[in-house]
């Protein structure tokens, strides 16, 4: 699915932190993706594309990226996009969802699931910051860039050659090479285009700090909902020791694997090795579900 199909069907809901981008596609239960750090929904288009037929499959963009434009003067830090996301699922009027993430997005989606359980059916992580590890040793020079007010020279030169974003990515991607002129453009128009998107993507690159994921381990050593860690093995910046102990750390963890080779945006490169472990924890997550609402009124 190209950007242009994709983001043809776009979609906005007002709320308090800002007007917020989505795409959906299919029917049933419903599905929340959400992405990590520079990127937006279009990350998601595989599983969108693959997944519609047993899930209302709901790609959101973050506070400051993407089609999402926050609010004057509205919080953009990891804690304050879990807090929208729970604000987005009212809008739509949604209870529960099953809670898909990657990179950045991951931990926010673990503040989530620690603030707000009772809006999970399931969680699947993937590669992802966690704990103390955020933002990673590997991505600091990033971080520093920023802080430095690099970032608007660092996105202009990225957009004007696309060969900077894959050297810059490299590590995120097994194939770099292999990324699309158009998809590096579905990423960074947002921020090129928008002086004020720009402005909120450094507010929320400046606001990483581990005490937003440490802040909520209790809450995460709580979690009950069925949980899928998936994890890309040649990771310089999520290591697969963090999916060890994601898995020791949530107790609804039902299933951990391993995809031998893969680097964080596996969901892109191994669209359809991830999508068959999605299916699956999606038909056991649903069939579960009766089973604990006979236990519990047993």
């Amino acid at each position: 699915m190209d950007a242009a199909t994709f983001f043809a069907t776009r979609r906005t809901v007002r709320m308090p932190s800002g007007s917020i981008g989505y795409v959906e596609r299919g029917n049933g239960p419903v599905a929340l993706f959400v992405h990590g750090v520079l990127l937006n929904g279009y990350l998601w288009r595989h599983q969108l594309d693959a997944l519609s037929d047993v899930r209302r499959c709901i790609a959101v963009d973050l506070l400051a990226h993407g089609h999402t434009d926050a609010a004057d003067g509205q919080d953009v830090s990891v804690t304050a996009n879990a807090h929208m996301l729970a604000q987005f699922l009212d809008a739509l009027g949604i209870d529960q969802v099953d809670l898909v993430s990657n990179d950045s997005g991951g931990g926010i989606c673990q503040i989530f699931a620690a603030l707000y359980p009772q809006r999970l059916r399931s969680l699947a992580l993937t590669n992802c910051d966690a704990h103390d590890n955020w933002p990673p040793e590997a991505f600091a020079p990033f971080v520093a860039m920023v802080a430095a007010g690099g970032l608007p020279g660092t996105i202009n030169a990225m957009v004007g050659d696309k060969s900077v974003y894959r050297d810059a990515l490299a590590p995120a991607y097994e194939r770099p090479q292999d990324v699309s002129d158009a998809t590096i453009d579905a990423y960074l128009q947002p921020f090129a285009t928008s002086p004020r998107r720009l402005a909120q993507l450094e507010a929320f690159v400046n606001a990483f700090d581990c005490q937003h994921t440490l802040a909520i381990e209790d809450g995460l050593r709580r979690l009950q909902a069925p949980t899928l860690i998936a994890w890309g093995t040649d990771d310089v910046y999520f290591p697969v020791e963090w999916s060890h102990w994601l898995q020791k750390t949530i107790p609804g963890t039902t299933r951990r694997v391993e995809f031998e080779g893969a680097r964080i945006f596996f969901p892109e490169e191994r669209a359809a090795d991830f999508n068959r472990e999605l299916r699956a924890h999606f038909a056991a997550t649903l069939d579960a579900a009766p089973r604990a609402r006979d236990n519990a009124t047993a």
